[in-house]
């Protein structure tokens, strides 16, 4: 099947799929102009397959925002260094169940069947072109670089504030913002307190590869970024690349294929508050091994070694030289690599800072028992069963029921949602459905006025059918 014949096929299914196909949510203006439905901040993986899901729902007046531009979203030929995806080929979840949008309908179209059965996994590559090609045959309206700044309320909507000097009402919005989207990329102060900042970069950052060609490198972190980027730094030419990890021994479990089950991904957030927690820590204390063959890809090189047991207890730069301490020895490098994933702390969050006051955690919410505390948990939002904020006082700030989380940071009150590939099937439809259900429910009186008012004939002849159509 070519890729046209294939387009043809998506909008074939979406025509048999398309009950009910008026939509249903009255439109509003604010000081003349029209007032949008949803608002979903980030144009990636979760936002398109977000806006899909609510147009589905006959959501109509939606609009996404990406501060990068067109063909950059998310990190997959941005910071991402792996070779391929670690999720397995054959996930679902942005296609919402239509047969022709999945990815594997995709990748058949364009490169054929047989290239599907021969690929292992699905390259980075791929899957931006892919996610270019569903947002262009869904016509979705994404618009790109155009960051928002701050969100607050006015009035019974929400205002956005665009770096353009724009201001957007909505109705709801939604933060699609991947990873990093419940704060930000973390650098510890062991590092950021001693060295220039042109002697170091952490892996979601644009780094110079060609420029460390011969010189010696050391990456702090043992998650699959990390590897990628040491591979990458050594693929670069780097003379050596030294990795620390904290940990006695490299994880070798993966939580995450576990978790890939229809019971968790669609009913995590049933569950009561104290298995959410549990069941969440554990996953965080086990953390996700390298995939094995980015680790291969690291040993393939002989200037490449694995310190376990390693934290770096002290950086400094006596001359132009860095230094690095850890409990069992002490290292030179040229250049640092830092790995160390992200921090949840909304309040770093440019457009969530004046609002992040107000919002619960799951320290405000849940005192867990003696044994299983976990601090970095709890400055997770405490989320409703739709993914939207709560308040730190139940009762009061009504427009944080508003604001939806479709992070990594649903992670302890929704399981995966947004954050992950894995967790977009069952997401979004939780997702889209909360939000349908509070913008009916908040228009009840006007669709029931609109109920009462409706006198559209379908009857249209009392007085028997034309001759034509006349019975013997």
């Amino acid at each position: 099947m070519s890729l046209a014949t294939l387009e043809r096929r998506v909008r074939q299914e979406l025509d048999f799929l398309g009950y009910p196909a008026r939509g249903w949510v009255p439109p509003r203006q604010r000081d003349g102009v029209p007032v949008l439905d949803v608002l979903i901040v980030g144009g990636g993986q979760a936002g398109l397959a977000a806006c899909f899901g609510l147009r589905r729902e006959r959501i109509e007046a939606v609009e996404v925002l990406d501060a990068k531009p067109l063909g950059l979203e998310g990190p997959w030929v941005d910071f991402a260094r792996m070779v391929t995806l670690r999720t397995p080929k054959h996930v679902t979840g942005p296609d919402l169940g239509v047969p022709s949008l999945a990815p594997r309908a995709w990748f058949e179209a364009r490169h054929g069947a047989g290239a599907w059965d021969a690929m292992q996994k699905i390259d980075r590559r791929d899957w931006q072109d892919y996610l270019g090609w569903y947002r262009r045959v869904l016509d979705l309206p994404v618009r790109n670089g155009v960051r928002v700044t701050r969100i607050a309320a006015d009035g019974d909507l929400l205002a956005a504030q665009l770096d353009t000097g724009e201001i957007r009402h909505a109705r709801r919005i939604v933060l699609a913002t991947g990873l990093e989207g419940g704060g930000r990329w973390q650098i510890p102060a062991v590092v950021s307190d001693h060295l220039p900042a042109n002697r170091y970069a952490h892996t979601a950052q644009a780094i110079d590869f060609a420029a460390l060609q011969g010189k010696r490198i050391g990456v702090l972190g043992g998650g699959a970024s990390a590897f990628d980027n040491a591979a990458t730094a050594l693929e670069a030419g780097a003379a050596s690349v030294d990795l620390c990890i904290r940990r006695a021994e490299l994880p070798r479990v993966n939580p995450y294929r576990w978790m890939e089950n229809a019971g968790y991904l669609g009913h995590f957030a049933d569950l009561p508050d104290a298995l959410r927690w549990r069941m969440t820590r554990r996953i965080f204390e086990m953390n996700q091994p390298p995939p094995q063959d980015t680790l291969w890809r690291c040993q393939r090189w002989p200037g490449f070694a694995l310190h376990t047991g390693s934290p770096w207890t002290g950086v400094s730069l006596p001359g132009d030289m860095i230094q690095v301490e850890t409990p069992g020895r002490r290292f030179a490098f040229d250049f640092l690599i830092i790995g160390t994933g992200f921090t949840v702390d909304l309040s770093l969050r440019p457009e969530l800072a004046g609002l992040a006051p107000e919002i619960a955690t799951w320290a405000d919410r849940f005192t867990p028992p003696a044994g299983e505390e976990h601090a970095a948990l709890g400055q997770f939002p405490y989320l409703a069963p739709d993914c939207s904020f709560t308040a730190k006082a139940p009762g009061t700030n009504p427009h944080l029921a508003h604001i939806h989380d479709f992070t990594f940071a649903t992670m302890p009150s929704m399981g995966l949602t947004g954050g992950s590939i894995s967790g977009l099937k069952y997401g979004v439809r939780r997702l889209v459905d909360g939000i349908a259900k509070s913008l009916f429910t908040e228009d009840a009186e006007a669709h029931c006025a609109d109920l009462l008012a409706y006198a559209e004939l379908e009857l249209l002849h009392l007085d028997g059918p034309p001759p034509a159509e006349a019975g013997p």
